[in-house]
C-alpha cells in the first residue's frame, strides 16, 4: 500500500473517531442541560432499570472499578434516582433499583449511546464487527495499559 493511500485511511479513521468522540460530547451535554445527568449516569439507570440487581452482580458485569460503581450508584442515589435497599433473600447483599424519579427520567431521556444496544435490534455480526473494531481501537490508539 502506498503511503497516499495508507494516509487517506489513517485519516478516515481519525475523522470517525472525532465524530463518535464529538457525538459523545454533545449528547452528554444534552443530557446535563436537558436532565441532570451523564451519559454514564443515564446508561446505569437504565441497566438498574431492567430489574433489581446486587452491587455484586453489577461488578461483576460490569468492566468498572468498584469504587467508580460505588461513587456512580452513590451519586444516583443522592439524586434521589436509585434506591438501596437489603435483599429479601440475603439482607447482607444490597439491591439497587430506580426510584419513580429515576423511571420518569428515563421515559424522557432519549435512548441513545452504547447501552441503546440493548434495547434494539442489532444484527449478530455487525455487533461483533463493532466489538471488534472497539477492541482494535484501545489497541491501535496505545491504550492497552489504560483499559481494564
Amino acid at each position: 500500500m502506498e503511503s497516499g493511500d495508507r494516509g487517506g485511511a489513517q485519516l478516515a479513521a481519525i475523522r470517525s473517531w472525532l465524530r463518535l468522540d464529538q457525538a459523545f460530547v454533545r449528547f452528554n451535554r444534552h443530557l446535563r442541560q436537558r436532565h441532570g445527568v451523564t451519559g454514564v449516569q443515564l446508561a446505569m439507570l437504565r441497566i438498574l432499570s431492567e430489574r433489581p440487581v446486587t452491587l455484586a452482580e453489577l461488578r461483576q458485569s460490569l468492566a468498572m472499578h468498584p469504587a467508580t460503581l460505588g461513587q456512580l450508584i452513590d451519586r444516583l442515589a443522592r439524586m434521589g434516582l436509585v434506591d438501596r435497599r437489603s435483599s429479601p433473600d440475603d439482607r447482607r447483599k444490597r439491591l439497587v433499583e430506580p426510584t419513580s424519579r429515576g423511571r420518569r427520567l428515563l421515559a424522557a431521556a432519549p435512548l441513545a449511546g452504547p447501552v441503546r444496544l440493548r434495547y434494539q435490534p442489532a444484527d449478530r455480526d455487525r455487533l461483533a464487527r463493532l466489538a471488534g473494531a472497539f477492541e482494535d481501537a484501545v489497541e491501535l490508539f496505545g491504550l492497552k495499559e489504560w483499559s481494564t
